[in-house]
This record gives C-alpha cells, structure tokens and sequence, in this order.
C-alpha cells in the first residue's frame, strides 16, 4: 500500500538569540513544503527525537571550535532522532517502512542523506533507547578513562542523560564503586534506589551559583570536598566530568596516583544564566595533577567515530538482558519541545529528554 504523505513538515526554528537561558518564546513552530528526496536521499518522518542541553551553547551566539555549527535565527534546531523511512532511493539498502536513527530532529519530517542514516532494531522494546547520550558516556569511559576491576569513579551530573548511563556503565564496566553529584535530594534518591549509585551529593551544587545562592565558590568547594571525602575515603580513581566549575576542582584534590579523568560536558558554564553557554572557567591544582601523574582529556563523539556501533552493540544485548535501566522524560508533540528544552536547561529533568511525534498519516 502507497502511503499518501501530506504537503507540509512542521518544524522548531530558533527566532531570536536569548540573553540568558532560552524560553519557549525565543523559538517559533512554522510549517513548509514538504521536502523531495533527491538523488542519495531518504525522507523519514520522525517519531521521537532528543532535546539535550548542548543547544544551548548552540544557540546563544558564541559557540567557537563546536562538534557542531552554531544556530542562528531562522535556523531549524537539530539532534538525534528515530523515525520512519516513507521515501528512499531504489537499489539503496533502506526501504519505506524501515526504522533509522539520524540527526535531524525537531521536525515532523527530515529529508537526510542515506549514508547520514543508522538502522535500529524494531524489535527493541523502546526505540527512543538509541536517543540517549550512552555513546559518550561508553566512549568516555572506554576511550579517555580505560575503567578497571576495583576503580573508584565519580560521576558529576549524575541525573542528566550522559551521568543517568555513565554509573551504570562504569559499573558494568568493573568499578567497585559509583559516586555521583546532583543539586537535588529528590534525584540523588533516584539515582541510589533506581540507578545503582553507591552515594550521591549534593553540596557544591553549580545550580545554587547560578542561582544566586549565599556563599562563594570556596565555601561550595569546602562543602563538595567534604562530602566527597566521607563518600570515598581513600580517593577516586576515574572521573567522568559533566559539569566543571567547583566540582572538577574538589575532583582534582581527591584523585588517586593515576586517576584518569574524562570530560563530557561543561554545565557549570553552557547552562549559566548570564553569558551565551560558551565558556566554563575552573580553578583546579596543577600541581597535584602533576605528582599524581593525572590524566585529563575532553571527550567529542567526532574523535572516536566507532564508539556508537559498538555502544549501539553492547546496549542492545545490556537492555535485553536487563542489566541497564534508561530514565526517559518525555514531552508530547512537537510545540512542547521549546518548553522541554526549558525544563532541561533549569534542571528540572531526570534523565534524557525525549519529544514524542503522534502519527500523522
């Protein structure tokens, strides 16, 4: 049967650069042609696609040296995204009907080059699973950190989409022991009673300078380091950075001789109320991370291009076995994304964020 497709794509474009953290009004839902595969081409209609903080960076105007080019307005925003194919060349591996993996979300339908499309699975229970940030928590952990039987890792933003997999991973990896970081009592019990976290703090919290919270960075860091301490006493061996500021820097006072640290993300910066999200200053100890012979290296999933098929790999035959759980908050409909990214940026969400497209045949 033909499937009769409609004439126009909704999609999520940037309208203006925001001063501060993006609001649902600096972002407009328009409808255009429906766009024509051409040669080397295949049109999917999206049914879930990943709203992950890193736009944030993207759109305040300044990002320099990114995986990814910066959004300017009228721009349509992007990210991971499964959907259906309804057009593909003929002779080409993907037929209509198939279910692929790509980069051009936030639109009812992407018009995506066929080599820029990954298969998925059909019979994974959940497919938004391949949407989550696992890649570079596996990537990290495997490429920059190498984590061993016995280690002792850290994870800072624990409770966002790369730190809800990274202690999970690590475990399944062979640490001995899961500590993570979070601004909030609620999410720290999540990660305990759900994610297999050993202990999780929550002194030291970048949202709290944000925030305007009493105090100086060296009162937060006194905080963060004494908690660290009673969590991990002798030390810590690997750790998996989402956040900078404070908590890289107690981070540094704790490692071990030969800790290996891997740095993902940066929120203590990228989601900053003032400024455009570009820069994240820390002040750390040089000195100890020269006599403990301290490895530290930022991750990008573009330097280590085989990681998502191997992650893609383990992931199916983790999820099947159960042995990884994936906390998902989703958001209904494509006009509710700008709010998604909302939630997300003022750190109201557990886990990844996931924008769900009803069926619209």
């Amino acid at each position: 049967m033909t499937t009769v497709l409609p004439r126009t794509s909704r999609e999520v474009r940037l309208a203006v650069v925001p001063e501060g953290l993006p609001e649902p009004a600096h972002f407009t839902v328009v409808e255009t042609a429906l766009p024509a595969p051409a040669p080397g081409q295949v049109l999917v209609r999206n049914r879930h696609f990943q709203v992950f903080g890193g736009l944030r960076t993207l759109i305040g105007g300044a990002a320099e040296d990114t995986p990814v080019p910066g959004l300017r307005p009228g721009d349509t925003l992007f990210g991971p995204a499964v959907g259906e194919v309804v057009a593909a060349p003929p002779g080409g591996p993907l037929r209509p009907g198939d279910l692929v993996r790509h980069l051009l979300g936030w639109r009812e339908y992407a018009l995506v080059p066929a080599d820029g499309c990954a298969p998925v699975d059909p019979a994974l229970p959940e497919p938004a699973a391949h949407l989550t940030s696992g890649s570079a928590a596996y990537g990290a952990l495997t490429r920059l950190a190498g984590v061993r039987e016995g280690d002792v890792v850290l994870v800072t933003g624990a409770a966002g989409g790369v730190g809800s997999l990274a202690g999970q991973i690590a475990r399944l990896l062979g640490a001995a022991r899961v500590v993570g970081t979070t601004g909030s009592p609620h999410k720290a019990e999540r990660l305990i009673s759900e994610l297999g976290y050993d202990a999780v703090l929550t002194a030291g919290s970048w949202r709290e300078r944000r925030d305007g919270a009493d105090g100086t960075d060296d009162d937060a860091r006194r905080a963060f380091s004494a908690q660290l301490a009673e969590a991990a006493p002798d030390g810590i061996d690997v750790l998996l950075d989402n956040v900078g500021g404070v908590q890289l820097g107690a981070a540094v006072d704790a490692a071990r001789q030969g800790a290996r640290f891997a740095l993902v993300g940066a929120l203590s910066g990228q989601l900053a109320a003032p400024g455009s999200g570009a820069t994240a200053p820390a002040r750390i100890d040089t000195f100890r991370l020269v006599v403990k012979g301290v490895s530290v290296r930022g991750y990008t999933g573009i330097d280590h291009p085989e990681v998502e098929a191997e992650w893609t790999g383990r992931l199916d035959g983790w999820l099947r076995s159960g042995r990884i759980r994936l906390p998902l908050t989703r958001f209904e409909g494509m006009e509710q994304a700008p709010r998604a990214l909302r939630e997300l940026t003022r750190g109201r969400i557990f886990g990844t964020v996931v924008v769900d497209l009803p069926g619209h045949d």
